[in-house]
């Protein structure tokens, strides 16, 4: 029998004269025989027939498990010898020498490797046939694993310590026992801290250093220095050699793991887990054990952890993220079926995982005030709850019992190829492989009886849950704690419908480490916990399930808090769905929310469903917010706020199919006119205070293209042009530092384009181009409105006129507004020469398409038969009948196309082409910019992204909308060409 430190009791006789089970020959009992036979031939094999002479049992127990086993096949026939020396001792005797050898110090590293695989080999060959023999009970067996694994570990610590204090990198106090005063700090957890080991398993270690204990003068790089020992530890346990491999090994158990080095100091781990160490790494500590390298440091960390593992009262909050990690679990009811084949035993229903749990839960709850109940041990544990009156002896006894016999199963699974898994095979011939090393010659009986086991667990742990509302039950497993991925909550990601679901997982898992400033706070991380299944479920219920989660996160991670928000969607279903879809079905609305998630404040409001806010509601909430600025940087900021938070709502509307696409360039519109005002009049009285006024001056800022013309996307720029004039015989400005007229209003238009343009804390406000001022980038920045009348009259080329159709007054001062409209009429009324303005539109066309173009139907813009096509005819029907219909005077597209058909300005046939075609392409294009970034692909969007574009369009699929579209493209440019003409170039 095995005592608490995993010691196991010696017992008289040798292996061979005392088995007590010989499993049934498997598949493999042919190739088991030749090798046995070449084993006997070879080295030993006189020693080892006559062994097998005086004990026959020996021989069919090495058979059977060579004929069920590939791994205890090469392990037991590679060597007589060594198989010799572990029939003809007993085990425990054998196991302790061989532990006690590793004790002895290294010549070098080479040497130390061989020695510490070659021990690995024998003892866990031992242990095996021992374990399959029925001379050892579970807990023997794991405990003798235990102990080989702290053996090698020690012997790989003093050795690399020994190297470190030669090098001068360590000043140890005592070389014969280096690890004493050394400062390095290996903490076992899992099962190895509990003495609990499995046959493959890794062994899970915390590698720390305590920088008041380590004996070095250089107290700076302790950090680099304990990492390397660390590396080069495991390297020596796990790389494979022609000896094989001692242990592999997991560091991932240490604080945030993804982002500390291997080895940390005590002080810093000290100080993760008092600020943001989880509930589920409280549970890990039950069992932390220092295992290796400086036990006293690592027994003085473990006890300046204990307030922090064991809580001195019942901490509710504690139990509230305990209770909400129980809602996550799928716990099934009653006796549905299990199949035995793929069944992982230790994370699958009625598992290890569960009695663990089961255990490590109450022991959180009470082992604060209780010290019989901080034990490491599952089975100890279960025994110290029934003495505590938290658990009935029965239930104990079952669990108890189910606990040995999975203990078991997971032996045989890990034995058949030396693999680090928990989980049947899912073929009839490996289920009979488990079911023979189990002492079963009927897999069906032995498949009958893990079952049994299996559901009298499931059951216990669902009553000890049942209290608890389960969200998830609908669903299936939610478990996110530790670091191995729970089987069931993969199989609920995969059925949710998650492309990637272990990644989707992990990025779950992460957000409990108290990594991104919103988790910080314990009460974030127990809110958020609450809200995870709700998030996983609403995510699935998206098109991109995968896409919304990843944007999720990027969200978080800009998050300055969590409690507000993560308790608005706790109590909110309604907003939990919303974030989710917008994650889900627009990746341009989900960085806008990742880069500024303040926007997410905007959900919030009451009017949100209501209205898209008119000009009056818009001007009213822009002077309740620029009210509280302080100072023009404070103007700056809070209209890229403002304006982020209100893109995003009325996207969010669209997304949602609570508003129209056909609404959203006015809104958008309406939006920038008011911050373009607001903007203009905190730069210039900006610039007065340096350079005061220009006698009579006054300005009008117009608005060109889609902001002109109402028909703003949610990325479109700004194009704009600013007209200034001032008292005819002004020389110059009143301020303290004057200078001329024309220097002023060249300064004014570009620190506004600064004011825009400029990346603030809060990011940009809009891209904005001057370009089409008079004579372009060729022109001065500013124009006076004498000259910009003049350079209309005289020298403005067709296409300025028709991009002049578009021009609207968003902001002046003085009336130079009116005046500006009144030019802007009047050159527009000319009379014109029809022909010459339809020939010099086609040529433009023909040159924009030539330098521009695109052959792509969802470049709706500069495709043939695109909106560029339908701009141009509605530009020139304006420019050629603005002189006689008065009714044409109009700046939207559409607009004008459809006043044009009611005065037969146009065709019956080509309004029939026209208009359904502004109407679709300028609804998708909306869709397509609050959806997508500018250049991305449609094809290649989330699936998200289609059902907005098919919902805006009524389209069945988005195949089918392509067809539309390439019909409707071609439609326009036949109709353009009827109307403008051919698109040909001009011949220079």
């Amino acid at each position: 029998m095995g005592d608490e430190n995993g010691m196991t009791q010696p017992a008289e006789g040798a292996l061979k004269d005392r088995i007590a089970i010989v499993p049934p020959e498997g598949p493999d009992i042919a190739i088991a025989r030749s090798l046995l036979d070449d084993c006997l031939a070879g080295p030993g094999g006189e020693a080892l027939a006559a062994l097998f002479d005086g004990a026959p049992a020996a021989r069919d127990l090495v058979l059977a498990a060579a004929s069920n086993s590939a791994h205890l096949r090469e392990a037991a026939l590679r060597d007589g010898e060594r198989l010799w020396r572990v029939l003809a001792n007993d085990p425990a005797a054998l196991v302790d020498g061989l532990i006690a050898s590793l004790s002895e110090p290294a010549a070098d590293e080479p040497a130390l490797r061989r020695h510490l695989r070659r021990v690995k080999a024998e003892a866990a060959l031992a242990i095996a046939l021992a374990d399959i023999a029925g001379l050892w009970e579970v807990m023997e067996v794991t405990g003798a694993l235990t102990r080989l694994a702290d053996a090698s570990l020690s012997a790989a610590i003093r050795f690399l310590l020994v190297e470190a204090d030669a090098a001068g990198k360590l000043s140890l106090p005592d070389r014969a026992e280096p690890e004493r005063g050394s400062g390095w700090v290996v903490l076992a957890m899992g099962k190895q801290g509990a003495f609990e080991l499995n046959y493959s398993s890794d062994i899970d270690l915390i590698v720390f250093f305590d920088p008041a204990v380590v004996p070095s003068a250089d107290k700076d790089d302790l950090t680099t220095l304990f990492v390397r020992l660390t590396r080069r530890l495991v390297a020596i346990l796990q790389e494979r050699t022609a000896d094989g491999y001692v242990f592999r090994t997991d560091l991932r158990l240490r604080p945030d793991a993804g982002a500390t080095p291997v080895a940390m100091s005590t002080t810093a781990a000290l100080i993760y887990y008092e600020s943001a160490g989880q509930n589920w790494e409280r549970a890990a500590m039950i069992k932390a054990r220092p295992a290796a390298g400086d036990i006293a440091a690592g027994e003085r960390f473990l006890a300046e952890l204990k307030p922090y593992v064991w809580r001195k009262y019942l901490d509710y909050a504690a139990i509230r993220d305990i209770h909400s990690i129980k809602r996550q679990i799928h716990a099934h009811k009653g006796h549905g079926e299990i199949a035995v084949a793929g069944h992982n035993v230790k994370l699958g229903r009625g598992g290890i995982r569960e009695i663990e749990f089961f255990v490590q839960t109450q022991q959180l709850i009470a082992g604060g005030r209780n010290l019989d109940l901080r034990g490491r041990q599952t089975l100890a544990m279960l025994d110290a709850l029934v003495a505590q009156g938290w658990l009935d002896e029965p239930v104990r006894d079952l669990l108890a019992e189910a606990y040995r016999f999975l203990r078991r199963v997971e032996h045989r699974v890990q034995m058949l190829n030396d693999e680090q898994t928990h989980t049947l095979p899912d073929d009839a011939e490996g289920l009979a492989r488990v079911a023979h090393l189990m002492g079963y010659r009927d897999p069906e009986a032995f498949g009958a009886a893990l079952k049994q086991r299996l559901i009298a667990v499931s059951d216990q742990y669902s009553e000890l849950f049942e209290e608890e509302a389960d969200l998830s039950s609908q669903h299936g497993n939610m478990v996110f704690t530790g670091n191995d991925i729970d089987p069931g909550t993969l199989d609920t990601f995969t059925r949710l419908g998650f492309a990637r679901p272990e990644a989707a997982i992990r990025i779950v898992a992460s957000w409990h480490f108290g990594r991104y400033p919103a988790m910080r706070s314990s009460r974030a991380r127990e809110l958020l916990t609450e809200i995870t299944p709700r998030l996983i479920v609403a995510f699935s219920e998206t098109e991109a399930p995968d896409a919304a989660l990843i944007a999720f996160d990027q969200f978080l991670a800009r998050l300055p808090a969590g409690v507000q928000l993560f308790s608005l969607l706790s109590s909110n279903q309604s907003l939990v769905t919303l974030l989710a879809m917008v994650m889900g079905n627009s990746p341009y609305l989900a960085d806008t929310v990742a880069r500024r998630p303040h926007v997410v404040d905007a959900l919030l409001e009451p009017q949100f469903f209501g209205a898209l806010p008119g000009r009056a509601e818009l001007t009213r909430r822009l002077d309740v917010f620029f009210g509280e600025a302080r100072g023009y940087e404070d103007v700056l900021d809070r209209a890229r706020i403002f304006a982020q938070e209100q893109k995003f709502l009325i996207g969010v509307r669209v997304i949602t199919g609570t508003a129209a696409a056909r609404q959203l360039g006015q809104s958008f519109s309406r939006l920038a006119d008011l911050l373009l005002e607001r903007v203009l009049t905190a730069t210039a009285a900006e610039l007065e205070l340096q350079h005061g006024r220009v006698p009579g001056g006054r300005v009008a800022l117009i608005a060109m293209g889609k902001l002109g013309s109402e028909e703003l996307t949610a990325a479109s720029d700004l194009d704009l042009i600013l007209l200034y004039d001032h008292d005819r015989d002004a020389m110059q400005s009143d301020g303290r530092r004057p200078i001329s007229p024309n220097q002023y209003y060249a300064r004014l238009t570009q620190r506004l384009v600064t004011a825009i343009t400029a990346p603030t804390a809060e990011g940009t406000l809009y891209d904005v181009d001057f370009r089409l001022r008079p004579s372009g980038n060729a022109g001065p920045l500013a124009t006076r409105i004498d000259a910009f009348e003049r350079y209309q009259r005289e020298e403005a080329w067709t296409w300025e006129h028709m991009a002049l159709t578009r021009a609207r007054v968003v902001a002046s001062t003085g009336g130079l507004g009116q005046e500006a409209e009144r030019v802007i009429a009047e050159t527009l009324c000319r009379q014109r020469d029809p022909g010459k303005v339809l020939a010099d539109a086609a040529d433009m066309r023909a040159r924009l398409e030539q330098e521009k173009g695109s052959t792509d139907p969802w470049n709706l813009k500069r495709v043939p038969g695109g909106l560029v096509d339908l701009e141009f005819v509605a530009q020139t029907l304006r420019l050629v009948n603005d002189w006689r219909q008065p009714a044409i005077r109009l700046r939207n597209t559409e607009a004008i196309l459809l006043t044009a058909a009611t005065h037969d300005l146009l065709s019956p046939s080509h309004r029939d082409v026209l208009l359904p075609a502004i109407r679709l392409f300028g609804d998708l294009t909306q869709a397509q910019r609050l959806t997508l970034p500018v250049k991305a692909s449609v094809a290649e969007a989330p699936r998200g992204v289609h059902d907005v574009l098919c919902r805006v369009a009524s389209a069945p699929s988005l195949a089918q909308l392509e067809a539309e579209l390439r019909e409707r493209q071609a439609a326009v440019r036949d109709a353009f060409v009827e109307i403008v003409g051919p698109v040909v170039r001009r011949a220079e």
